[in-house]
């Protein structure tokens, strides 16, 4: 039975990805320390991460996408404020934010997390904190890096950057290589 690594997500529109390569730009040359920047060509909203699934699933996992979006209309998000995970003296995570229609988001993604649970996927334990990650911090960075990152991101201003409409969710493989992981469109739901 075939293994395919896969989440659910929302993709984002070239405008935005160029947005968020703006946005890494001016970090980059506010900070030196070591990190891993995220591509923005393959930066996606995910609502469910869920791993090595079987391939015959994939029509189940389709369903609970229908019936979560079912009622659900299209509507608007926009990139609102840059902030770090678990916090700025010990930074992980570089996120921008996401406003606008934060209501319709997150009923569509606690009802994902909910279809999924009796095909055996396991629900998240922590609350659903939408964010686009822009960069992670390498495991070799010290304390003191870590620290001068935080004040750089709660220092730096997000330029209006552009909003994004959602009219669809996606199933997406990730397929991991050498060179980083390659997306693939598995299934799309449309919002009605």
């Amino acid at each position: 039975m075939e293994q395919v690594r896969a989440f659910i997500a929302i993709e984002l529109t070239a405008e935005l990805k160029r947005a968020l390569a703006l946005i890494q730009s001016r970090l980059k040359t506010e900070s030196r320390s070591p990190v891993k920047w995220v591509e923005p060509d393959s930066t996606h909203l995910t609502l469910k991460f869920l791993g090595s699934v079987d391939s015959e699933k994939i029509e189940e996992i389709t369903s609970v996408m229908s019936t979560a979006a079912r009622g659900i209309g299209p509507f608007e998000l926009e990139l609102n404020g840059l902030g770090v995970f678990p916090g700025p003296r010990q930074v992980h995570v570089i996120w921008v934010g996401l406003g606008g229609d934060l209501t319709r988001l997150g009923q569509l993604q606690q009802r994902i997390e909910t279809g999924l649970i009796p095909l055996g996927f396991t629900p998240e334990s922590r609350a659903f904190s939408p964010h686009l990650t822009l960069a992670r911090v390498r495991d070799n960075t010290t304390p003191g890096e870590r620290q001068q990152l935080g004040r750089t991101v709660e220092g730096a201003q997000l330029m209006s950057a552009g909003s994004l409409h959602v009219d669809s969710v996606h199933l997406i493989r990730s397929q991991l290589t050498r060179q980083g992981a390659i997306y693939s469109r598995l299934r799309t739901v449309k919002l009605d």
